[in-house]
């Protein structure tokens, strides 16, 4: 029976499980994270508060669950960066965390060179992903040490190795993603021709052993967190998708063995790298989900997210919007996009506002399925979830009404850990199918859609005029 600790790295805060295949989930802590909120779009975390995150949430799971582990795996914001000093493994700045935007003037230098980065790497040149926020530390804050994403940083002090997942590499703008290796002309591109990257690994590989949560065991399983959680629900198939509402809101589909370039503004990175297999997925972003309910709840008119079902009107009055706080992804890519409430009157009172906010976000994901069906060459036909905010019925019944499609939850709070271990456990047990290391479930609760066809095609044609005026573009996406 083999025992797995695994760790979900997140922005909000670090998650451990420990997990078996035969009686699931044993134990769980948290450690709760607060990044801060800078001027002009800076975004930051502590790091010592990231690694120490990690430890404590991972040593109480492991005591609580009272057992002996037999690996530990990990999942990673993705984008976050740092930089640090690789003898020392102490950190040299803060990091930069994925939603940070202050890197958007190294992008517009590079304008000139955006196609051929997307025909390179399958990104948008946009400071979300890694490098423009790696060349933005280094003109910024040190020239020291390496900079690297904080996955490389945390197995450094796990086992002492220096090495990032092919998931996690592949949401660099360095990787050539149909080789799967890192492009030294993207490096020198972004100024980084100096830098010492880390050697990429397969999601099922050994990397290493620790003694951070007790005897030596190996480090496996490691992978970015959405593409975990792809794994965790089952999307092993080309045409599966799924959707996180965490922090923000990640929806993506495999597409097999095929790198698909997006005609739609989307993304495409390395779902996994396992088996001895690189399948890739397509995926959108929605910035703002669980950090634009917390605006709210800033704001005092909730006291909770889980208030929101209680406070939301049954109808939003005319009351729309666009949770656009930190910008928009695709397909507008349109950083300095501020959020917007329109239709509003004197007789707009606090759960109208809830709700626009709610179908808001919907509607942002929807635009996404969209365009994740247009680049499969087919609609997508269900949708499964995950996420904290998946326990709002409000939220999801608004996601099933407007998209039209059927919206599937999963059964587990612990999509992203429960994907690293399945790696993990494939890493420790070669002859083990990802599929089989995966296993079934069924979703808690199907939400249908409950809108007429008219009326969704309505409410999405308003909500992209809106997005539209946000992203300050002419035309609609």
């Amino acid at each position: 029976m083999t025992t797995i600790l695994a760790i979900d790295q997140g922005t909000s805060g670090t998650k451990a499980i420990v997990v078996d295949a035969e009686q699931g989930t044993l134990a769980i802590a948290e450690e709760t994270l607060r990044p801060v909120y800078l001027p002009g779009g800076g975004v930051e975390q502590d790091p010592q508060e990231l690694l120490a995150s990690v430890l404590e949430s991972g040593r109480r799971a492991v005591r609580k669950a009272g057992r002996p582990i037999d690996c530990v795996a990990l999942a990673n914001q993705g984008e976050t960066v740092l930089a640090w000093d690789p003898a020392t493994g102490n950190p040299l700045s803060a990091a930069i965390v994925w939603q940070d935007r202050r890197a958007d003037d190294v992008c517009r230098e590079l304008t000139a060179h955006a196609d051929d980065i997307a025909r390179r790497t399958g990104l948008v040149l946009d400071p979300y992903f890694s490098a423009p926020k790696m060349a933005w530390l280094r003109r910024n804050m040190t020239r020291d040490g390496v900079v690297t994403t904080t996955d490389t940083w945390l197995v450094h002090h796990l086992t002492g190795e220096f090495v990032t997942d092919a998931a996690t590499a592949s949401r660099s703008l360095l990787l050539d993603l149909d080789s799967g290796a890192w492009d030294p002309g993207l490096v020198d591109l972004f100024g980084l021709g100096d830098e010492e990257l880390p050697r990429i690994v397969a999601c099922d590989e050994i990397v290493g052993t620790t003694q951070a949560f007790g005897a030596a065991v190996p480090v496996a399983g490691l992978i970015v967190d959405q593409q975990a959680a792809l794994v965790a629900e089952s999307c092993l198939e080309e045409g599966t998708a799924k959707c996180t509402y965490g922090t923000g809101a990640f929806l993506l589909a495999n597409t097999g063995l095929n790198a698909v370039r997006s005609s739609a503004g989307l993304t495409t990175s390395i779902a996994w790298r396992a088996e001895g297999r690189t399948p890739y997925c397509i995926d959108g972003q929605v910035y703002t989900v669980a950090s634009a309910v917390r605006w709210l709840q800033d704001l005092g008119l909730i006291r909770a997210a889980t208030d929101l079902d209680t406070l939301a009107a049954a109808d939003a009055q005319g009351a729309l919007c666009v949770p656009s706080f930190a910008g928009l992804a695709a397909p507008w890519w349109a950083p300095d996009a501020t959020a917007s409430f329109t239709g509003l009157s004197l007789a707009t009172h606090r759960e109208h506002l809830v709700l626009a906010l709610l179908q808001g976000i919907a509607a942002q994901v929807t635009a996404l399925a969209d365009l994740v069906g247009k680049d499969l060459g087919r609609p997508l036909t269900r949708l499964r979830a995950d996420g904290g905010l998946t326990n709002s019925a409000v939220l999801m019944q608004a996601q099933a009404d407007i998209a039209q499609l059927p919206v599937d939850i999963y059964p587990s709070a612990h999509a992203t850990p429960l994907g690293a271990a399945a790696l993990a456990r494939c890493a420790l047990e070669p002859a083990l199918g990802l599929k089989e290391a995966v296993g079934t479930w069924e979703p808690t609760t199907v939400y249908e859609p409950r809108w007429s066809a008219h009326r969704a095609e309505e409410f999405r044609t308003t909500w992209a005029q809106a997005a539209t005026a946000c992203a300050g573009k002419g035309v609609q996406p």
